[in-house]
This record gives structure tokens, sequence and C-alpha cells, in this order.
């Protein structure tokens, strides 16, 4: 479901009746008013009696009747403003996601309610998500949303290891950037429920590159998983930039593309199988988790107000 359509419909329709009722309906109704007062009127003037408050009163109630609004007018001013606000918050500042899956554990987990900053990497015109105005481009290190490169309409998240032009090397579980390491600490262990299956992952701090900032994030990792699976690799465009063997793989990211993977990275269909992600299917980088219900029903608030990095 493309809630953004869905959402664009709903404000164009609503803000069109608000207009054909503020150009045109509204003058009828006050034209529809004046005749009806003036027909009270006549009508008043006919009976010979003096002024009363029930006149007055029952003169206020021909106008108001003539005046009312119909309800579908009535409804469409009321929710246009907050459709319309809502559509250029979603479009052009921040944009709501609910993560559906563990493959960015421990950096996201199932049941996350996130933030998107939408402006960060250009100005983007909505539902056809072109970019009009640049802004800056995503960076390794950055937790990105993306359409899925295999289907447009689904929306997938991970954090960018590679853009244009470098060169990434996955070998044993390390990550090498145009031949510098990413550097991981052990951080203990990490465990999770998984449908009815319970897992436990080695957990880790990973460091980006120099060029990248040199910035820290946690992944998981299970040490029995190959670094990649090659019967699920698929044959995408720019697969005849890559290397695989059973010991990892190596790419070079074409121009404008990006190179994707999963904070747990045993466990993320990511670029490794599906290819890479082109520049116009990026939707925005993730900054903050706002909601949680687990988190709120345990009262444990470690996670809602929380940071992405």
């Amino acid at each position: 479901m493309n809630f953004a359509l869905i959402l664009f419909l709903l404000t164009a329709v609503t803000g069109a009746a608000w207009l054909v009722d503020k150009l045109v309906l509204e003058g009828r109704r006050r034209e529809r008013a004046r005749a009806a007062i003036a027909n009270f009127d006549r009508q008043r003037a006919a009976v010979p009696a003096t002024e009363s408050a029930a006149a007055v009163a029952q003169r206020e109630q021909v106008e108001t009747a003539a005046l009312r609004e119909p309800s579908w007018v009535e409804y469409s001013k009321a929710f246009f403003p907050v459709l319309l606000i809502v559509f250029l918050l979603r479009s052009f500042l921040a944009e709501p996601f609910k993560i559906p899956s563990s493959s960015m554990r421990p950096t996201l987990e199932v049941g996350d309610f996130i933030l998107v900053n939408k402006f960060v990497y250009g100005i983007r015109l909505p539902i056809i998500e072109m970019k009009i105005i640049p802004l800056g481009d995503p960076k390794r290190g950055d937790v990105v949303v993306f359409r899925y490169p295999i289907n447009p309409t689904q929306d997938f998240i991970k954090r960018v290891i590679g853009v244009g032009g470098d060169v990434v090397e996955y070998r044993d579980k390390r990550l090498t950037v145009n031949g510098e390491p990413w550097p991981q600490r052990a951080d203990g262990s990490y465990s999770y429920l998984e449908g009815l299956r319970f897992d436990t992952l080695e957990r880790a701090f990973e460091r980006t590159d120099i060029a990248a900032g040199a910035q820290e994030h946690t992944i998981g990792i299970n040490p029995q998983a190959p670094p990649v699976y090659p019967p699920n690799v698929r044959n995408f465009p720019g697969r005849d930039n890559c290397d695989y063997n059973e010991r990892g793989f190596k790419c070079r990211v074409p121009a404008g593309q990006y190179l994707m993977m999963g904070d747990n990275r045993d466990n993320s269909d990511d670029s490794r199988y599906w290819g890479f992600v082109p520049d116009d299917h990026i939707r925005g980088k993730a900054f903050f988790i706002w909601f949680n219900w687990d988190d709120i029903a345990s009262l444990a608030f470690k996670r809602v107000g929380s940071g992405i990095r």
C-alpha cells in the first residue's frame, strides 16, 4: 500500500472540495440566505405584530439554515489543513517508518518506530521521489531507508558500506573499504527471539574508515554462519564488478549507487545478494527512535528517544 499516494489523494480531494466551496458554493448559500430572509420579512410584514424576541430568533434560524454547509464540505474543511500539514511534513521533513525485521539488530529492533530525515540528501518531489534540489549524498556508515531494487514498492533499511567508486571487501566477517579495514571491538553477546527461535550473536563495535569519519556502530555476528551464501546471490546489474568465494566477496560500487549491508550481518538480505542501490531509490536517513511498544510496556525506556548511529 502506497501510503504517500493515498495521503496525497485525500489531501487533493479535501482541498478541491474546500476550494469549490470557497469559490462557488459559499456565494450561493449567501444568496439563498438573503432571499430566505427577504421572504421571511415579507411574511412578517403582512402580519401586524410588534417585533418580538421570538421573531428575531426565528429570523436567525432561517438565516442559519440557509447558510449551513453540507456535511462533505464541513468535513473537508476540517481535515484539509491537517492532511496538508502531515503530507508536507512526511514529504519534505521527516517520515515515520516501522522496523519489520531483525536485519539491523542490534542497532534497530523489530517494532521500533523510527523517523527518517527526508531532506538531508536533497529535496525530492513527493510520490515520484525525484530529486530536484541536491543537498548531499549518503555517506559510509549512514543508516538509510531506500526502495528495494528488486521491488521498488517495498522499503528497506540498511547501513551504507560503500558509495560510487569504492572497492568493498568482506572477508572472514571483516570489512575493508578502499584498502582500509573497518576495525571491530568485541562487546559481549546479544540475544533475541526470532519467531520461535532464540538467537545469540557476538556483539561488536565496528568503526568506519577515516574518510567516513571513523564513527562506531554496533553489529551482530554469528560465528557459525558463512560470510555469504553463494546460492542466494542473484544475477544483479553490476554483478560483473564483484567476486565471490567461500570467504566472502569483493565489489567495486558503480558510480551513483550504494552498497548496503544489515548490522545483523548473518541474518540480512542485502547488497551481497541483490546488488546495488541507485541514488534515485534513496528515501532518507534514519535518525531517531520515537516509539517501541515493548520498551513502553516494560517501562525500560532504553530505546524510545534514542538517536540512530
